[in-house]
């Protein structure tokens, strides 16, 4: 019923060869796992806490500026005082211990106001003394130093 088919066998050198590359094949396998032993175990963890690894941080590339136009100082001489404050206990003040009283921005802070005060009205300051008032405005004391006269600044600034 079959057709007679030559026997299939393999040759003796084909066994030779296929036996010797396996051989070779499981040499070199073996040869990895002696050459390469891997030591790399479980870490024994003594502390409590986990603290994140540090990872590579790269230097920041923008690709514009964050801001086009740089910020501009808004408190000038002009906007850092205001105006000067003329009530009775004010000019008590400019007569019996030479100092004027302003109202200043709220921002400034002493050395401002001194500056903005000696461009303004061209006067050395001995000390500045400020306070905030219940109304929210701050209020500072300049003491004029002995080469100036507060009275004369004060007809000068137009106070009295």
């Amino acid at each position: 019923s079959r057709p007679h088919l030559p026997e299939h066998r393999p040759s003796a050198t084909l066994l030779l060869f296929s036996t010797m590359a396996a051989d070779s094949k499981a040499s070199a396998v073996a040869k990895k796992l002696t050459k390469n032993v891997s030591k790399k175990g479980t870490r024994i963890h003594r502390q409590v806490h986990f603290y994140r690894p540090k990872t590579l941080k790269l230097p920041r590339k923008p690709k514009y500026m964050p801001k086009s136009t740089p910020k501009k100082n808004t408190l000038d001489k002009h906007s850092i005082i205001k105006y000067p404050l003329t009530t009775e206990s004010s000019m008590k003040l400019i007569e019996d211990s030479n100092t004027l009283v302003f109202i200043v921005n709220i921002k400034a802070n002493k050395r401002q106001i001194k500056a903005a005060v000696k461009e303004l009205y061209n006067i050395d300051c001995e000390k500045v003394n400020t306070l905030i008032t219940p109304r929210g405005l701050k209020k500072s004391y300049v003491r004029l130093s002995k080469d100036f006269d507060a009275l004369d600044v004060a007809n000068k600034v137009g106070v009295i």
